[in-house]
């Protein structure tokens, strides 16, 4: 259970996700135009604000269809729990990054957490001569379980994700019952008829978050591994790539904290947790730069001009 709190608490695959699919459904965004993801102007603006964890974040510089010279920061936030100061901290990013960059932002939270009730959407306040109203979307993957069959119908690939999270809330101490979803839920993105790369992306995402025991997930590989092949797929199997994938990154990542607290000492969990966020390739840089670190500032300074959000 703890492994899988562990790593249902890395949002790497939410931001992969958010990447690869951005909502195209704004009629107001120029979709012609490329679309710029802000990561380190967002990780200088959540590290001023600190007003609570967040779960997953994308700053993201688009294009309004009207006015060539006029563009747009959309900011997406994905929470996983109920939190009292959730609506304050929306508002703060928001007001955050008008002030850094002297322009208006979208805010759009998807709510993952299991309280029907918990409904953030606005933050206010109202004194004598002034007065605050801010509102921002939300969606409530939870109610889509009442979706079930529209989403199954759907071939767009967020349907896909909120499927499979809504699988992995509802199989928590049912990890059969999830195998049998995780199965499912991969052999439907072949069904769909989709391309490899994106297969790919939401395999990783699908295996990230409906993590199976370890006897389990060894008969999962097997099944799938025949299912493959009986596909007579043309390329090398989708689970065997991602599966060394990931596994040669959490090697990369136990190698690099291993010798990190042979340089520098002992890591507090904060840090820990930012390398372990960090890419393959980041791992490997991180990996090269350690062997010039002599304290641990040095490789807090290594964080802070390296590590994306």
């Amino acid at each position: 259970m703890n492994e899988e709190l562990e790593r249902a608490d890395n949002d790497s695959p939410w931001k992969e996700i958010l990447e690869a699919y951005f909502p195209q459904t704004a009629k107001l965004i120029n979709w012609k135009r490329p679309h710029e993801f802000l990561d380190k102007e967002f990780q200088q603006i959540a590290r001023e604000a600190e007003l609570g964890r967040r779960y997953a974040d994308k700053l993201v510089k688009v294009w309004q269809i009207q006015g060539q010279e006029t563009w747009l920061l959309i900011h997406v936030e994905i929470q996983a729990k109920s939190e009292d100061t959730f609506a304050e901290r929306m508002f703060s990013y928001n007001l955050r990054i008008f002030d850094r960059f002297g322009k208006p932002a979208i805010s759009l939270a998807i709510l993952c957490d299991t309280d029907p009730k918990w409904r953030p959407n606005q933050y206010s306040y109202n004194y004598p001569n002034t007065r605050l109203n801010f509102e921002f979307g939300t969606v409530k993957l939870l109610d889509y379980q009442n979706r079930w069959t529209e989403l199954e119908a759907s071939d767009n690939p967020f349907a896909t994700v909120v499927m499979a999270h809504l699988k992995t809330q509802q199989t928590s101490k049912k990890p059969g019952e999830r195998k049998a979803w995780k199965f499912s839920l991969i052999r439907r993105l072949y069904e769909l008829g989709l391309q490899e790369k994106d297969i790919r992306n939401l395999y990783r995402f699908i295996d990230w978050v409906m993590i199976l025991p370890k006897a389990l997930e060894a008969e999962f590989w097997q099944e799938f591994k025949q299912y493959e092949q009986e596909r007579t797929m043309s390329y090398i199997t989708t689970g065997e790539r991602i599966g060394y994938e990931r596994g040669k990154q959490e090697q990369g990542q136990t190698l690099v904290l291993r010798l990190l607290q042979k340089r520098v000492g002992e890591l507090p969990q904060e840090v820990r947790g930012q390398i372990q966020t960090l890419s393959l390739e980041q791992l490997e840089a991180l990996g090269e730069a350690l062997l010039d670190f002599t304290t641990i500032q040095d490789l807090l300074n290594w964080l802070e001009a390296n590590q994306t959000t």
